[in-house]
């Protein structure tokens, strides 16, 4: 049976993620004497407009009494929904947001530079002003006739994490995308002859309207239903067809217009093999602990600078926190209307090198009032490693920040216990279909959550020393190290490529985990962490950071002929040792499935044993029975 859905079963799904705000608006598409003409339903008139509407589309072509010629009117809907989890500006914002010229913007995303945002601002309201100058031609080109300029060079300008729906109505144009590297979901069905609807979503909401008899049927109907829409601006101009009759339009995938992003969509380094002199050179200079080091110009030789690449990466890291937890107005306000212990930004937690690092620089970015909640999932209690990295990171952050609070939330699952939790989980990861995408949807589902225990000193009763209590964050900026591993060589695949490959091989294989980082990462991951009323940030993400860790040689950010925990990443744990973490700095890569041990848990429930899914490839294997 094929998988269909309502507006409401959208609209549920929205709701699941406790936004502040949840609006419709309705844009109705009519060709009148061969034009198209477009308007914006109002709120007290749209069930009726609609069920007009659809009255007329299932009657014959009427009679047009002055010409006595047959003549049919073709009709359409747009439906827009938003949801707001407002982190920014002073004042309530609603979505979708109409313009007076009946411009309609739903806007999922942060703008950190690119547009000017004053700090009280809403970014939303900026950029559906800056988009109502753009150009409305129907050639969507910056051509003489047009003073604004092209949508595609505005939305390429953005620098942060962004996901649009825009219909402009002058040019009968609607334009959709996703950032360049698809740092928020964004899903597509196109037409088909099963399910007509263009329908772009930043949610996958379960089956309500006709529920298949096979559980197996109608999850697998649903993966199929979906795709990552892929990075880029896309457009469909909507005009009528020769007939005059009907409602056509053709999609069209725009350039990026940034130069500085198209590099980084390309993902090239100027030097990848090091000259023995260079590379035995690099070894001692790390060994020494030798400032003066060598990156790349614009023509690929070599030059010296009297700043090290860790102390570059480090400042950069510094702007990209600085730009995700401190730009937000509204959340503020905490510090004055007498609420205590605040907490605004949490971080997903294992106590290894990455977390560890955004954990340190955010303690220098954040007001000091602020509390900081550290999240940690575990599947195996105190037994997990990355219970135990944790604990170890937390006492660790103490030493280097003791007048900071430090709130390590310890989350405890039972993957037998998650029955319904494990269906939701498989609704928010479509259309990822591995157990792999499962068990790492399940970890941050839960870790984002922020459900769980604390080790505090009861200050009611001091004398018995800390006490176990249940606590729940609430805190609505997440930040997660993603990106970090593809960038600086974390991953196991990335050593026995360069085992294989040398560093020609290595780079190559670490190019292509970023290119494809939005289709096999990104969605998924902001789709499960989104249903907990979170907003997930990438410091690592953040333009400025990769285009500095490109500007390197390969042989700064990773020495692989060094074992784990040393040369891997190598240029993150000079970070760390900077920042002071020195047991953090020499922590081996651990993925979130193995260090919380959900994949080990899951591995027994659907293969019986750790062994015989290793035999099967469990990690790739596609779930086609009930996980329940």
């Amino acid at each position: 049976m094929q998988y269909t859905f309502a507006i409401d079963d959208l609209k549920a799904g929205l709701r699941r993620r406790g936004p502040d705000s949840l609006g419709t608006k309705k844009v109705i598409l009519e060709v009148k004497d061969a034009e198209v003409h477009s308007y914006v339903a109002r709120d007290k008139e749209t069930e009726r407009e609609i069920s007009c509407l659809r009255a007329m589309r299932d009657c014959k072509p009427f009679s047009d009494g002055d010409s006595g010629s047959g003549m049919q009117q073709s009709v359409a809907e747009m439906c827009f929904v938003g949801a707001v989890l407002q982190l920014r500006g002073t004042k309530p914002v609603v979505q979708p947001l109409v313009s007076a010229t009946g411009n309609v913007l739903i806007y999922n995303g942060e703008i950190y530079d690119g547009l000017y945002v004053s700090c009280d601002s809403n970014d939303t309201n900026v950029l559906l002003q800056s988009l109502e100058d753009c150009c409305c031609c129907q050639s969507h080109e910056n051509v003489s006739s047009c003073s604004g300029k092209p949508i595609p060079e505005l939305l390429s300008s953005i620098k942060g994490p962004w996901a649009a729906i825009y219909w402009q109505a002058a040019s009968r144009t609607l334009w959709f995308g996703r950032d360049a590297l698809g740092r928020r979901s964004l899903l597509v069905h196109w037409p088909t002859s099963e399910d007509s609807r263009l329908v772009l979503s930043s949610v996958s909401p379960a089956c309500t309207s006709q529920e298949p008899d096979s559980e197996v049927e109608g999850r697998a109907s649903n993966i199929t239903y979906w795709e990552e829409l892929p990075c880029g601006v896309y457009s469909i101009a909507v005009d009528a067809t020769e007939a005059g009759a009907c409602l056509a339009g053709k999609i069209r995938k725009h350039e990026w217009m940034n130069y500085m992003l198209k590099d980084l969509i390309k993902w090239e380094r100027k030097l990848i093999e090091p000259k023995l002199m260079e590379f035995n050179s690099s070894n001692c200079s790390s060994l020494l602990g030798n400032s003066d080091i060598h990156s790349a110009s614009c023509n690929g030789t070599l030059h010296s600078s009297s700043i090290s690449p860790a102390d570059r990466v480090l400042a950069a890291l510094r702007k990209s926190i600085t730009r995700r937890s401190t730009q937000n107005t509204i959340y503020k306000e905490a510090l004055h209307d007498g609420r205590e212990n605040s907490v605004p930004v949490a971080i997903l937690f294992s106590g290894g090198l990455d977390s560890m690092i955004l954990a340190a620089i955010l303690h220098e970015c954040l007001d000091a009032g602020y509390d900081i909640d550290l999240l940690n999932v575990s599947f195996n209690g105190e037994a997990a490693p990355d219970r135990i990295t944790s604990r170890a990171g937390l006492k660790e952050l103490e030493r280097i920040a003791p007048l900071r609070r430090w709130r390590l939330v310890e989350i405890d699952a039972d993957l037998s216990n998650l029955t319904m939790e494990m269906k939701q989980v498989m609704a928010l990861i479509n259309p990822a279909k591995t157990y792999m995408d499962l068990n790492i949807g399940i970890a941050l589902w839960l870790a984002s959550g922020g459900d769980g225990w604390v080790h505090e000193l009861d200050t009611s009763a001091p004398h018995e020393g800390y006490q176990r209590f249940r606590y729940k964050s609430e805190a609505r900026i997440l930040l997660v190290g993603s990106g970090a591993d593809e960038q600086c060589a974390g991953y196991g695949r990335h050593r026995t490529k360069y085992r294989n490959s040398s560093w020609l091989g290595l780079h190559e294989e670490m190019k292509l985990d970023m290119q494809r980082i939005w289709k096999r990462n990104l969605g998924r991951d902001d789709r499960c962490i989104a249903d907990n009323g979170k907003e997930a940030r990438f410091p690592f993400l953040d333009e400025d950071v990769i285009r500095i860790l490109l500007d390197f040689p390969l042989w700064e950010i990773a020495n692989l002929n060094q074992p784990s925990g040393k040369g891997d990443k190598k240029i993150l744990r000079e970070v760390a040792r900077l920042l002071g973490l020195h047991e953090a700095a020499v922590q081996p890569k651990r993925a979130i499935q193995f260090g919380s041990r959900i994949a080990q848990e899951s591995n027994r429930k659907n293969f019986g044993s750790n062994r015989a899914a290793n035999q099967a490839s469990a990690g790739s294997v596609a779930f086609h029975k009930s996980s329940s």
